[in-house]
């Protein structure tokens, strides 16, 4: 992973996905003020930024996902990646259950297919908030990290298996993807620098067969990336030497990083724009799964497993990993992400969003949790 220190208003902005919140403002006020020329201008738009253009912020995940595994790496090894394995699958199994539990409860069946809505974890804006709660140096900020890369590797998992486009084609899928698969593995064997090859000839070729066999084409690459020419061992989180490494991953990183970010800002205001009077109950049914559901089941699962003889790591006591937990409420762009695969459209989808929009009060709530059991942050 790389965060190389920069000064600046626009490193701030592509540091911290504000184009993101930029377009999401965009799309509200737009989408409150006059919702039918909102939904006319951007309709057209939603299959070349959901289906074309996430393809790369998904890729970006995965590259991290990939960092993480390397030798050296915090998900190395089964003893370092246990914890924000097993936090990760709490913080995902208790939002799930609980608001599969209130759809339940309330009688709304229709309501049953947002159930990973408040699964996801957006790391950009989570650990723009730990930022502001931990002080530089404290364990709470890698866990959280880790805990959202391993959320995001088992959200990429649900996402191709319960949320298909159309009923499955294993015959089609094998009939693009293995080619794909094996172009780029021809190309890593060839040890091609350029990332290109690998976007076009693999990530092509793999976006059709994910697009024809009814899996969500958005995560094209991520089964193309590992191929891609990389360090050998994972040299730290956010260490600044990583911008200069040679290999194809990291070249496909920083190319990337900025053209997603505007990718971000027409995800934002092609999916955000939800009028306010949307809000009913699907709305409280995934806020509230991502406030409490995900802050208990990261704390349950931790507590669980360091009495079980794992290891956790050293000075995150259980209460700063309720606030870790809290922290991993913000859902925000991979629970809009969601709720768009989960629900075709209507009153249901535009109760989800604004419960995935309104997710972002979980920031507020850590930093004055934080601030409650003594955490400040470093000066800076």
């Amino acid at each position: 992973m790389s965060a190389h220190k920069r000064t600046g208003l626009w490193p701030f902005v592509i540091d911290n996905s504000l184009l993101l919140v930029v377009g999401t403002v965009v799309a509200l006020v737009w989408a409150n003020v006059h919702l039918a020329s909102y939904e006319r201008l951007t309709h057209p738009l939603h299959f070349a930024v959901n289906d074309v253009g996430m393809v790369f912020f998904f890729a970006l995940a995965m590259k991290e996902i990939v960092e993480a595994t390397l030798p050296g790496g915090p998900l190395a090894t089964p003893r370092e990646a246990a914890v924000p394995l097993l936090a990760a699958a709490g913080g995902m199994f208790a939002p799930a259950t609980l608001y599969a539990v209130q759809v339940s409860l309330q009688g709304r069946p229709e309501l049953m297919p947002g159930w990973a809505i408040p699964c996801a974890t957006d790391i950009a804006f989570s650990y723009m908030a730990a930022r502001m709660i931990f002080p530089r140096s404290h364990p709470g900020i890698p866990f959280l990290l880790l805990l959202a890369i391993a959320d995001d590797a088992l959200g990429l998992i649900l996402l191709a298996v319960f949320y298909p486009a159309a009923p499955l084609s294993l015959l089609t899928l094998a009939a693009f993807m293995i080619p794909a698969l094996g172009v780029s593995f021809w190309l890593k064997r060839r040890a091609t620098l350029s990332f290109w090859p690998y976007v076009i000839a693999g990530g092509g070729l793999s976006w059709v067969a994910l697009y024809l066999s009814g899996i969500h084409p958005a995560l094209a690459l991520v089964p193309i990336l590992p191929f891609m020419p990389h360090e050998k061992r994972d040299i730290g989180l956010f260490d600044p030497r990583e911008e200069n490494l040679p290999y194809t991953m990291n070249r496909f990183e920083h190319w990337w990083k900025v053209p997603v970010q505007v990718i971000l800002l027409g995800f934002g205001l092609v999916n955000a724009g939800v009028p306010l009077s949307s809000i009913g109950a699907g709305t409280w049914m995934v806020l509230s799964a991502l406030l409490v559901g995900k802050p208990l089941g990261i704390v349950v699962t931790t507590f669980l497993s360091i009495k079980a003889g794992l290891r956790a790591p050293g000075g995150l006591t259980i209460l700063h990993t309720a606030v870790v937990g809290v922290t991993a409420g913000i859902g925000f762009t991979v629970a809009l992400f969601f709720a768009t695969a989960a629900f075709p459209g209507g009153e249901i989808l535009a109760e989800a969003k604004m419960g995935a929009l309104l997710s972002f009060v979980a920031a507020p709530l850590a930093i004055a949790f934080g601030r409650a059991v003594g955490l400040r942050p470093s000066s800076r």
